[in-house]
């Protein structure tokens, strides 16, 4: 639908956004190592292993002894390390590379990291919780980066974004209706498709809990729905 390109939305509270850097970097460092066609192959059973299975975490399936690496409710975590294919990857780190550093900014660096955790494990677990019985295991970045998107639209709806339409076009609109039309788009999703390879309750899931923890975890001096905005960012 579209690709984001950047925002013109300056940091205030931090120099450099160093986490969301960090889990960028680690997020593709995983996939070069172990996913990639000229990585580990010997590893390729890893988004298995550290992906969450519903059927496993609520302990009515087991996976073999060979795959069994970490307690289930750790890859609530695990598998946001792990993507289908490069373009997986590359959706969700550029949703994360736009967007993630000014909630970094909002929070700290340490509550960021947390707040990373906590929405990926949000989105995982209400994946698993729709799909109990599934053996099929749920992996990539798409519930934590939910998070930070519904986090972005509760700080900042009236900020600029300079978005890429249709590969082509383009565009600088408000992040309310880039990032609006996307959640909407989850939602429809959700009700209309069947049998998709998308997990849209993991994008649910990390909405919900991205816009309940940026309540929680900001900084008190920042205040939602941008009532504190910068000219900068409303004429970028």
């Amino acid at each position: 639908m579209f690709i984001p390109l950047r925002d013109a939305n300056p940091l205030q509270h931090i120099k450099h956004p160093y986490v969301n850097w960090a889990i960028i970097a680690l997020t593709v460092l995983v996939y070069a190592l172990f996913q990639a066609p000229t990585g580990f192959q010997g590893e390729a059973v890893l988004p298995t292993a550290y992906g969450v299975i519903p059927a496993v975490l609520f302990e009515t399936r087991a996976l073999p002894a060979n795959l069994d690496r970490l307690p289930a409710d750790w890859t609530l975590v695990t598998y946001a390390l792990f993507h289908g294919d490069w373009m997986h990857l590359l959706g969700n780190m550029v949703f994360l590379w736009v967007f993630g550093d000014n909630i970094e900014d909002a929070v700290g660096h340490i509550k960021y990291f947390f707040f990373y955790v906590i929405c990926a494990a949000g989105g995982g677990y209400l994946h698993a919780f729709f799909n109990p019985d599934s053996i099929v295991p749920l992996i990539g970045a798409s519930g934590a980066v939910a998070g930070i998107i519904a986090a972005y639209l509760m700080l900042h709806p009236r900020v600029k974004i300079w978005v890429l339409v249709l590969w082509r076009i383009p565009l600088k609109l408000s992040a309310m209706w880039v990032l609006g039309a996307w959640i909407l788009m989850q939602i429809y999703s959700l009700l209309t498709t069947t049998n998709s390879e998308v997990a849209w309750w993991a994008h649910i899931g990390g909405l919900l809990t991205g816009a309940f923890m940026i309540i929680l975890l900001k900084r008190s001096s920042v205040r939602l729905f941008d009532r504190d905005l910068s000219p900068m960012s409303q004429q970028n």
